[in-house]
């Protein structure tokens, strides 16, 4: 696009790839900016909850919401490759899709393919970056656009925003956040890429981390660990896969999903065994190998999420015993 020529978004033809509410966001203020959205690329329609129920991709409600052509391959070969083409793109804007793009994708576009990534990067490259944020004790957190490269989140950076990540933020509540921030960034940088007023910086390889994959039992809290390390697991893993930890009742071992949690940060001066349950004021905590966690709402398994008044009154044994 010349310089002398004023940008205008309805001429640059955008292919959207993208699957949660995360990526929603973007693709809505890109919609919102008045860009040509000529298809979206995104997950295939997955099976959910006991009837196994077809559930559609945010994205892809919105897409078709908007009269917006869906593309959901199940695998990014020559097929997928030559749909691609067939869109001819300006640009590709990648966010949360669930999928790497091969090589061949990315010399499509005549502007390249931009991935909106929900870290400071060098920092948190990978596909949980928000949840290793969290788990890390992180104090600022923020979003990344970048131009994709053939590595893993390596590509030179075109713009970033922080934003603080607050002591209370769990994974829930900052994934929002960050989706309207990586909105907003998107549509204010597009313009400047395309029209040639930004030169990439290559990411600094003195500050690189990488995500660690996040599994179901990756929730299992192990008392020996201090209760600040405790309390962050759970935010990162807030909402899925959740915290949980196993009360031995009787000859049981059941296990206890603990849905709401607080910290505090120092031992009591009563000592106590590591995972004994116990009440303090008027809080009932757990004791840690540093401090104690505040417990407040929890679940057996089978059972309804209780508060844990609620739940002591109907297992008035759980104060002084261990949780393993």
């Amino acid at each position: 696009m010349s310089q002398a020529t004023k940008f205008d978004s309805k001429n640059i033809r955008v292919v959207f790839m993208g699957t949660p509410h995360f990526a929603e966001a973007s693709l809505t203020l890109l919609f919102e900016a008045g860009y040509h959205i000529v298809a979206v690329f995104t997950q295939p329609d997955k099976p959910s909850g006991r009837d196994q129920t077809s559930v559609q991709s945010a994205v892809k409600i919105f897409a078709e919401k908007n009269t917006i052509p869906v593309i959901q391959p199940l695998t990014l070969k020559h097929e997928a490759l030559e749909q691609l083409r067939s869109y001819r793109p300006d640009i590709v804007v990648v966010a949360a899709y669930g999928k790497i793009l091969p090589e061949s994708f990315l010399g499509v576009p005549r502007y390249g393919c931009v991935n909106v990534h929900a870290s400071l990067l060098p920092r948190w490259r990978g596909a949980s970056p928000v949840q290793n944020a969290l788990l890390s004790g992180d104090t600022e957190t923020g979003i990344t656009i970048l131009k994709m490269d053939r590595g893993m989140d390596t590509g030179p950076i075109l713009s970033k925003r922080s934003i603080p990540l607050l002591p209370d933020d769990t994974t829930e509540t900052l994934l929002p956040k960050l989706a309207q921030v990586g909105g907003t960034l998107l549509v204010e940088t597009l313009p400047d890429w395309i029209e040639g007023r930004i030169t990439p910086r290559d990411q600094d390889q003195t500050g690189v981390t990488l995500c660690q994959l996040i599994e179901r039992e990756d929730g299992k809290l192990f008392w020996t660990e201090s209760a600040e390390t405790l309390y962050n697991r759970f935010r990162a893993l807030q909402p899925w896969p959740g915290v949980f930890s196993f009360w031995k009742r009787g000859g049981s071992l059941l296990r206890l999903k603990l849905h709401h949690l607080s910290l505090h940060p120092h031992t009591p001066e009563t000592p106590h065994d590591l995972g004994e349950v116990f009440e303090l004021g008027e809080h009932v905590g757990v004791q840690t190998g540093n401090g104690v966690l505040f417990l407040h709402t929890v679940q057996l398994e089978g059972k309804s999420a209780l508060p844990i008044a609620d739940f002591i009154r109907g297992y008035p044994d759980f104060v002084g015993t261990r949780l393993e």
